[in-house]
C-alpha cells in the first residue's frame, strides 16, 4: 500500500454514482421516480414536484426527509417506489471487484438509500460479499448525509476509529463532515450532476474508482 494510506484500517463507500459510475444513468431513474412520487403523493404537476424534489435535496439532505419533515411521508414506501428501477443498465465491474477484494482491513457502505436497494446494485456490480455491513438511511433513523451526527453514529455502530478510516463520496458535500472527525476522504469525480464543489476537506480526487484502487495496492 502506499504509504500515505498505511494507517488506513477501514474502506467506507458511498453507493450511488460512486461504487458505478455517474455514466450507467441508474440514478437519472430514481430521480425521475422521486418527480412522480411526489407529483402522485401531494398532487402537484410534475415540473413543480421536481421543485420541490431538489429544494428537499439541497435544504435537507435528501428528497425523503423534507417529504417526511413536511407532509409525513412513510419513508418505507417511499423508498420501495423509487428504487423500483431496472438493474440492467449496471454490469459487473470485475477491476472494481478485484481492487475492493485487495483491500486491507474492513469494508463499509454507507447510503442514503436503503439496503434492500444497496444490496440488488452490489449484486449486479459482482459486489454481493464484498462488504461486512451496509449502514443504510433506516439505521441513521433517516437522517442524511451529510449530517455530522450519522458520521460518529457510523464509528459507534461498528467500532470504527475515524482516523483509521477512508470515506469515498461522489458528492464533495459529504465529505465534509468525514473529514470533520479524521477520516482520509476521496472524492470520486465522475460528472454527477450532484457531485460538485471541492475545497480542503478533500483529500484525493478520483475519476475511476478501481484504477485508483489498484494504484494503491500496487505495492502489495
Amino acid at each position: 500500500m502506499i504509504a500515505a494510506l498505511a494507517h488506513v484500517r477501514n474502506w467506507i463507500f458511498d453507493l450511488d454514482n460512486t461504487l458505478y459510475p455517474a455514466s450507467a444513468n441508474l440514478f437519472p431513474q430514481i430521480d425521475a421516480r422521486i418527480s412522480r412520487y411526489i407529483a402522485d403523493t401531494l398532487g402537484l404537476p410534475l415540473d413543480q414536484a421536481f421543485a420541490l424534489q431538489k429544494r428537499y435535496f439541497h435544504e435537507q439532505g435528501t428528497t425523503l426527509a423534507g417529504l417526511m419533515a413536511e407532509h409525513g411521508v412513510d419513508p418505507h414506501e417511499y423508498l420501495d417506489f423509487v428504487h423500483d428501477v431496472e438493474m440492467d443498465v449496471l454490469e459487473h465491474d470485475a477491476p472494481l471487484v478485484a481492487a475492493i477484494a485487495k483491500l486491507p482491513g474492513r469494508k463499509l457502505v454507507f447510503t442514503n438509500g436503503d439496503a434492500p436497494y444497496a444490496r440488488k446494485v452490489l449484486g449486479r456490480l459482482g459486489l454481493g460479499e464484498a462488504f461486512e455491513a451496509i449502514h443504510d438511511i433506516h439505521a441513521t433513523n433517516y437522517v442524511p448525509k451529510p449530517q455530522p451526527a450519522i458520521y460518529r453514529g457510523l464509528c459507534e455502530a461498528y467500532d470504527l476509529a475515524p482516523e483509521q478510516s477512508l470515506f469515498v463520496e461522489d458528492m464533495a458535500r459529504n465529505l465534509a463532515p468525514a473529514k470533520a472527525i479524521g477520516m482520509t476522504t476521496v472524492w470520486v469525480n465522475n460528472g454527477s450532476e450532484q457531485a460538485g464543489g471541492g475545497g480542503d476537506y478533500i483529500d484525493y480526487t478520483v475519476t475511476d474508482l478501481a484504477r485508483w484502487l489498484h494504484d494503491v495496492m500496487e505495492d502489495q
